[in-house]
């Protein structure tokens, strides 16, 4: 089978120490029949448990194995992201360490992706979570993203996708961002589907996630929106909130000045404070947006950064 179909998994590892044996059995039952070549990609965000030292074992038992390990705990975006960086295959799968995700789906999900598709995501329709701290938050955040994103899914915070790297390759992650990866994809063009997929209870280790990060995908989010729309173009946003105070405060000065030159109103007036207010902060927004269309221009030009995502080309090659 050509290497184009070969696959990599990678699965960010935290203190999963009791579940690494057993899944790798099930990663490796559900990988061999598929007959392609494929890599199995760990990468150990500052486990304490004694992890690392099994997933050397595993690699050294199955030459499948690759293993990378974080200097501290950095969280499953960066974790995430060393694994793509690490890995090496046309195909990347992604799932948690878990036990939660079932590996079994991985061939579904790589079939599903078949020429169609640059992502596609697991939906946990039915899930084995607490439904009052975990289904709960998950079904008000995803609702969200779906509504301010555009894109269509249920569960953007299954871990378990499959994705063509040259889709996610053209994406910058950071922060928290993990979640939004089928958003991010989507909207430099990939083509986003989902697959319903099994989701199990946990039954070894602590759960790391918590309500703490119902906060933090409303945060991300809004900052995603913000990027996605106006990131080449600052100063819609700067420039429009700056004009909107502008007529604000040139609507504040008329009245002010009718009650002084009509009315000979010359009592002092709040209305007075509210249009010198007004004018400094339209001022200054239009100021910050200049200087923020300079800086974004600047990163372009210096970089050579595209404003665009080409899926590919056709025809014969030009001379130059």
């Amino acid at each position: 089978m050509p290497e184009r179909d070969a696959v990599s998994v990678v699965l960010p590892v935290l203190n999963e120490r009791d579940n690494l044996e057993p899944l790798h059995a099930h990663l490796t039952e559900a990988l061999e029949p598929m007959g392609r070549p494929y890599e199995v990609v760990y990468v150990d965000d500052g486990s304490t448990d004694g992890s690392w030292d099994l997933l050397k074992r595993l690699a050294a038992k199955d030459a499948h194995v690759r293993l990378v390990r974080l200097r501290r705990n950095f969280g499953q975006t960066a974790a995430l992201t060393a694994g793509f960086a690490h890995s090496r295959y046309p195909i990347v799968v992604t799932l948690d360490a878990d036990l939660q995700n079932d590996p079994h789906d991985i061939p579904r999900l790589v079939a599903e992706l078949g020429g169609a598709y640059d992502v596609v995501s697991g939906w946990r329709r039915h899930r084995s979570d607490p439904w009052l701290t975990r289904v709960l938050p998950s079904h008000v955040a995803n609702y969200l993203i779906r509504k301010l994103s555009g894109v269509p899914l249920h569960d953007f915070g299954c871990t378990l996708k499959a994705y063509r790297r040259e889709v996610i390759q053209d994406v910058s992650l950071y922060g928290e961002m993990h979640r939004f990866l089928p958003v991010l994809a989507a909207w430099v063009g990939g083509r986003v589907t989902e697959l319903e997929v099994t989701h199990h209870p946990r039954t070894r280790g602590a759960s790391k996630y918590g309500l703490t990060r119902t906060y933090k995908v409303l945060v991300d989010l809004i900052t995603l929106k913000f990027i996605s729309g106006f990131s080449t173009r600052p100063n819609y946003v700067f420039g429009g909130f700056g004009l909107a105070n502008l007529a604000l405060g040139f609507l504040a000065f008329d009245v002010v000045a009718y009650r002084v030159l009509v009315l000979r109103h010359y009592e002092a007036t709040p209305l007075v404070f509210l249009m010198m207010l007004l004018l400094i902060t339209g001022t200054l927004s239009l100021f910050i947006g200049f200087l923020a269309e300079i800086v974004i221009r600047g990163f372009y030009d210096t970089q050579r950064k595209p404003t665009y995502y080409v899926r590919e080309t056709a025809g014969p090659d030009e001379e130059r």
